[in-house]
Order: C-alpha cells, then sequence, then structure tokens
C-alpha cells in the first residue's frame, strides 16, 4: 500500500493502487468487484494467519521453554485488544480523512477524524474503491478488516525485543497506548490520502515499511532499552528451546507475507502478481544472504540463521514491492540479508542492548533498508515502475529519508514517553524472581510443558 496524490499519477497508469485512495472521492457508481473482493478475503485471512499462529510459533520458539507460553498469550490478548479499538476509534483514525485539504498541511494530515468511529455508517453494501476514478470496489468491511491485520501484527513485533521480563499487565496498557498515539498517526501519515503529510508529498510505503516494521523496531528498540536487560544477558545462556517452533512459524510468515504484499495491491492484478514475484524473491535471497554470513563469520549455517534472513528478506521488500522488479528485488534481499545478520550479532554486541528476539535488528534495521531502496529501485532504468513526474533518483530518495526520520523520531519519543508512563504507574519489569521462574507460571500460572528438564 502507498500514497499517492497527483503527481503520481503515471503510477496509478501503471495500475498500483494504494489504500491512500481510500480517503480520495469516490466513483459515483462502484461495482463491486467479485474477483478482487475474493483476493482481498484471503489476504485478509493470510495477514491474521501471520501473527496467529506464524508469529507466536515464531517467537515461541526462540524464548526459553519457561517463557514459551507468555509469548503466545501476549499474541493472542494483542489480536483481540486491537481488534476492539481498531472497531471503536482505530480504523477512523487511521483512514477517515474528513477536514482533510489536498496541499494543505494542517491537524488531518497527521491524524484522521472519527467519522467512522464505530465503524459508522459502513454497511453490508459499503463499497470501497482503491482508485476512485475507477468503478471497480469491494467491500469496506473487507478493507477495514484487512486494514486490522496490519494494526495487529505491528505491535505483536514489538513483543520480541522485551520477551521474558515485561509485565502481562502493563504489556496491554503500552499496547493499547501505543496503537493509539503512534501506529494511528503514523498510518495515517503514509496512508492517509493526498493531503497526508507523508504520502500526499511523494514518500513510497507499498505494504508497510516504515508503517509496520520501522515503527515496530525503532519501538523494540526504546522499550528494550528502557526495561533493561534479562536476567544474566549476556553471560548466562539463553538459547532458543524449540527451534522447531520458530522454523515453522517463519514458513507460515513467508506464506502469509503473500497476502501482506501482494494483498496491498487491493486487487487481483499485475501489480499483485508482480508483488507476489518479488517478495518470494527478496525472501530467498535474503535467506541465502544470511545463511552465508553466518557460515563465514562462525563456521557453520544455522536454522535460526536462514530463517530470521528469511523473515529479513520479508521485512525489507515489503515497502518496495509494488515498485520494483525482479532484479531489484535480488538486491534488496542480500543487502537487507547481510544487514540485518551484522545488527543482529555485531551491533547488539557492541552496543551491549538486549534485543532479545531482534525485533529491532530484523524489523527496524530491514524496514530502513527497504524503505530506502525503494527510492533507487523503483527507477524504470532499473527494472521499476518509474518516479512520479519530475522525480529524480536523488528527490525519491531524500523523500524516503524524510520517511524514515519522521518515522524513528516522532515514533522512539512518544514510545518512550508511554513506557514511561506505564512504569511510573503500574510497572513495566516483572520482578528478579518472577523472572527466574518464568513468566509462564508467575503471570498465567500455566506451564508449557509437562515434563522436568526444560
Amino acid at each position: 500500500m502507498f500514497l499517492v496524490d497527483k503527481k503520481i499519477a503515471g503510477l496509478l497508469l501503471a495500475g498500483l493502487a494504494a489504500p491512500s485512495l481510500a480517503l480520495a472521492q469516490q466513483n459515483p457508481s462502484p461495482v463491486l468487484n467479485s474477483g478482487d473482493t475474493a483476493w482481498m478475503l484471503t489476504s485478509t485471512a493470510l495477514v491474521l494467519f501471520m501473527t496467529i499462529p506464524g508469529l507466536a510459533l515464531f517467537y515461541a520458539g526462540m524464548v526459553r521453554a519457561k517463557n514459551v507460553l507468555s509469548v503466545m498469550m501476549q499474541c493472542f490478548a494483542i489480536t483481540s485488544l486491537v481488534t476492539i479499538l481498531w472497531t471503536l476509534y482505530g480504523y477512523s483514525l487511521a483512514f477517515d480523512t474528513t477536514g482533510m485539504q489536498n496541499g494543505v498541511i494542517n491537524l488531518y494530515s497527521f491524524i484522521g477524524s472519527l467519522a467512522k468511529a464505530f465503524l459508522s455508517g459502513i454497511k453490508v453494501d459499503s463499497p470501497w474503491q482503491p482508485v476512485a476514478t475507477l468503478p471497480n470496489a469491494i467491500p469496506e468491511t473487507v478493507f477495514m478488516t484487512y486494514q486490522m491485520t496490519f494494526a495487529i501484527i505491528t505491535p505483536a513485533l514489538i513483543i520480541g525485543a522485551f520477551a521474558e521480563r515485561m509485565k502481562f499487565s502493563a504489556l496491554l496498557w503500552f499496547m493499547g497506548l501505543w496503537l493509539t498515539l503512534v501506529y494511528l498517526p503514523i498510518a495515517h501519515m503514509v496512508w492517509g490520502g493526498a493531503g497526508s503529510f507523508l504520502g500526499g508529498r511523494g514518500v513510497l510505503d507499498f505494504a508497510g515499511g516504515t508503517v509496520v516494521h520501522i515503527n515496530a523496531g525503532i519501538a523494540g528498540l526504546v522499550a528494550c532499552l528502557v526495561i533493561g536487560k534479562r536476567k544474566g544477558y549476556p553471560h548466562v545462556s539463553m538459547a532458543p528451546h524449540n527451534l522447531t517452533y520458530t522454523i515453522t512459524g517463519a514458513c507460515i510468515l513467508w506464506v502469509g507475507w503473500f497476502g501482506f504484499n501482494a494483498g496491498s495491491a487491493v486487487a487481483a492484478n499485475g501489480t499483485a502478481g508482480m508483488a507476489m514475484a518479488v517478495t518470494q524473491i527478496a525472501t530467498a535471497a535474503a535467506a541465502l544472504a544470511w545463511m552465508f554470513a553466518e557460515w563465514l563469520a562462525h563456521g557453520k549455517p544455522s536454522v535460526l540463521g536462514i530463517a530470521s534472513g528469511a523473515v529479513a528478506g520479508l521485512v525489507a521488500i515489503t515497502p518496495a514491492s509494488g515498485f520494483v522488479g525482479p532484479m531489484g528485488a535480488i538486491v534488496i534481499g542480500v543487502v537487507a540479508g547481510i544487514l540485518c545478520f551484522l545488527a543482529a550479532t555485531k551491533l547488539k554486541r557492541a552496543l551491549g542492548y538486549d534485543d532479545s528476539l531482534d525485533a529491532f535488528g530484523v524489523h527496524g534495521v530491514g524496514g530502513t533498508v527497504g524503505a530506502l531502496l525503494t527510492g533507487i529501485f523503483a527507477d524504470a532504468a532499473l527494472g521499476g515502475v518509474g518516479y512520479a513526474e519530475g522525480i529524480t533518483m536523488g528527490q525519491q530518495l531524500w523523500l524516503q529519508l524524510q520517511g524514515v526520520l519522521t518515522t524513528v523520531i516522532y515514533g522512539g519519543i512518544v514510545s518512550f514517553i508511554i513506557l514511561k508512563v506505564v512504569d511510573a504507574v503500574i510497572g513495566l519489569r516483572v520482578s528478579d524472581e518472577q523472572e527466574s521462574q518464568g513468566l509462564d507460571i508467575t503471570q498465567h500460572e500455566e506451564r508449557g510443558y509437562s515434563f522436568e528438564g526444560l
């Protein structure tokens, strides 16, 4: 999904569709397209499948056995919490544009209105048109639910940074506030239409490099710094307890990501087809790049490494998937695989922060790589769809950098404030004794395994 204004009409002629256009003037005679609707129903289910069970399994396998249920519970609870908040006000604040004026920066360039709070006005036959000047439409209920799944997985990604040490009650408060104060404004600024602060100026983000991955990655980095390191880190062994879970989760994420990226065309068309192709290509390239980098550095390729590399590739191709071609996808995948490997190993070790499951190393770094390289490989000469009229590669790179910096600065500062407030009111971290026992038993009075020795 990407934001468009008058300047990028050429991209629309190439068949690209964008959630930013959700708020554009609707065609007076929209017609529900059954093929597009069927694809979006499928994509919605695929993206939800990425969180439960995909991300839940991916993260659960990487923690110690005494915390396996806590991570799964967190993913499940976030799914439920965000669903309700999105229904009450989230969708409206992210995608309604009442008060927005094209070319004019005002409040509604940064956040939507509450005109669609409680899903007001959305009925069985309410249409949503990806391109306002074309009659093809899907039910707005489908678009709303599809966007809900993005809002679900984004905060769930953050838990990888502070796994094994946050109170469950604090997590619920943090995630609810973070969705409201960080995710919704960033989503609106990028995907909110021609008058939005970032997308309206030409920042390209097809499926969530800034909105999802950089946003979650920077919040994860701030969270792990505020909460502090796990007890015993880095001297005590904290090896993943079940890599079978992790590789299974990674496989589900890979398959589900086709709904994430190809679904962001919001149509069953050529753009969706190319997004699917480059997603597969970039992911494979990143998995191999991480595997060979690790093999060279550590002497052996690991299952955790190739799975992490695949996720890094999925992350990096996300903002670029509607704009680049196959060769650009290979370069993006290779660069992301190598840089995310270095971030998750060398950088983390050098700076000493405890990003438990490399949420920042993979999503923050991978999202940044993808967002910036989109500005290069969208060039028609390099196999991409081309830039908006009058835009050069240098100008597009500058726009992409603005999108990255806005997300990092705004998301980082507000995440820090939310964490400090929650810590002051109820405390963020479990006690040392509870951490030693594990969050499964201390937070939920359950164990993931019934036998001893894990």
